[in-house]
């Protein structure tokens, strides 16, 4: 199997998965080579998108947003002790994050709930807006109402509105994966890697209003508000196909945000700030793939890229091999972590059809595999952040000293014992 260096931006006729899109994440290398504890946040039943966790509901704007108080079903992060062994996090999110009426999100809000596991979903802005008001997004450097993911139907736009509200009451978290995914393999090559801070500025204050405004400019009357305050819940992205992170950053760093999960195929080690110390970097990792010495990007797409080429409608004969080796690439990259030195591990999917499904089945998959393991913690980036702040500096500076896949030679009491 030939490993491919650079994604594909796949033909308009192929563009009915992920929600009709396939350029809608990637990396810069699709196989991305570059040579006891508390468990997760439960995330409670399923409350209805309308209810309020404090019983009070203060609209915000338009009444497209609101304020119902404290986010349910959240952790209380807590510092390590000396000596202890650190948690196993794993962080599952989705790219896009639109409801369309596949089930696909359904499906995995169900799957979060029964594995008391939470999820950081980033929502694409325009996912809120109806493609009849396309006009109303500027994308920088490209033509009024341009984008390379399409606008959803009025439907699925009302759908993406109450799964988003649901996701988040159950504990989850919503980050931004900004409009309208412009990725530097585009025919021209004008991508979001061209972008200054000043455009993602721009990106991000429009991907804020479509959310925050979505009553205005859908006119949808029979839809309760999103149970949150999107401009204090952003705090996180991940830019289209991994580009444009060196643009990003200085912007996410003067909007405060607390992390970025757009750098593409780092190892398995423990995260580190980047921006002068004030952004954590999340990147999605190279992880062990079967019956290779290379590695694959921990994402959907990836793994896709290296079996069919990129090409979402395979040989369905391969189906079960294909799943088959995503579901034992996940796992070999948990068990690296998890049996070495404990770095988080990051899984990057969207909610997608390719090849039959057998992406999201093996996401499935391991997810079961690894959710009732000791010390494992189901996460979303958010609740991650919340974590790292309050250990020692000086017991994260050790941990990063721990190579990939590798366990303290004397045990984690001895290694963390005098970290502090």
């Amino acid at each position: 199997m030939s490993s491919i260096s650079r994604r594909n931006v796949l033909s308009a006729g192929a563009a009915t998965a992920a929600l009709g899109a396939l350029s809608a994440c990637g990396s810069t290398s699709a196989n991305g080579a570059q040579d006891a504890a508390k468990p997760g946040a439960s995330t409670g039943g399923s409350a209805s998108p309308s209810a309020s966790p404090s019983g009070k509901v203060r609209l915000i704007g338009d009444g497209s947003t609101s304020d119902t108080g404290p986010q349910p079903n959240q952790p209380t992060p807590e510092k390590l002790q000396p000596g202890q062994r650190p948690p196993q996090f794993v962080v599952f999110s989705w790219d896009g994050a639109g409801a369309t009426d596949d089930g696909q999100f359904a499906r995995f809000l169900k799957l979060a709930q029964d594995h008391k596991a939470t999820f950081t979903f980033f929502l694409s802005g325009i996912y809120c807006l109806p493609a009849a008001k396309k006009d109303l997004y500027h994308p920088p450097q490209h033509s009024v109402g341009a984008s390379d993911i399409p606008y959803l139907s009025d439907g699925a736009v009302k759908n993406t509105i109450k799964m988003i509200s649901q996701a988040w009451l159950d504990g989850h978290e919503i980050g931004t994966h900004f409009n309208g995914h412009f990725c530097a393999t585009r025919p021209d090559h004008n991508g979001v890697n061209k972008w200054s801070p000043e455009d993602w500025e721009s990106e991000i204050q429009q991907a804020v209003g479509f959310v925050t405004q979505w009553k205005t400019n859908t006119g949808f009357t029979d839809v309760p508000p999103f149970p949150f305050d999107y401009t204090k819940e952003l705090i996180g992205g991940r830019t289209p196909c991994l580009d444009g992170q060196k643009g990003l950053l200085p912007t996410a760093a003067k909007l405060g945000w607390k992390y970025d999960a757009s750098s593409p195929g780092e190892k398995q080690m423990w995260p580190q700030k980047v921006q002068n110390g004030q952004v954590w970097n999340f990147p999605l990792q190279s992880i062990p793939y079967p019956g290779h010495t290379w590695e694959v990007l921990s994402m959907d797409y990836n793994i896709m890229a290296n079996q069919s080429n990129g090409n979402p409608k395979g040989d369905p004969g391969q189906f079960g091999a294909w799943r088959d080796a995503a579901h034992q690439s996940y796992l070999a990259g948990f068990n690296r972590a998890y049996n070495g030195n404990r770095a988080p591990f990051f899984i990057g999917n969207h909610f997608e059809q390719w090849n039959g499904g057998i992406y999201m089945d093996a996401v499935e998959a391991v997810l079961k595999d690894i959710a009732g393991q000791p010390e494992v913690r189901l996460v979303s980036f958010r609740q991650l952040v919340e974590w790292l702040e309050v250990q020692d500096e000086a017991v994260l500076r050790k941990l990063r000293t721990l190579g990939i896949g590798q366990a303290p030679a004397g045990g984690w009491q001895s290694f963390l014992g005098a970290a502090s």
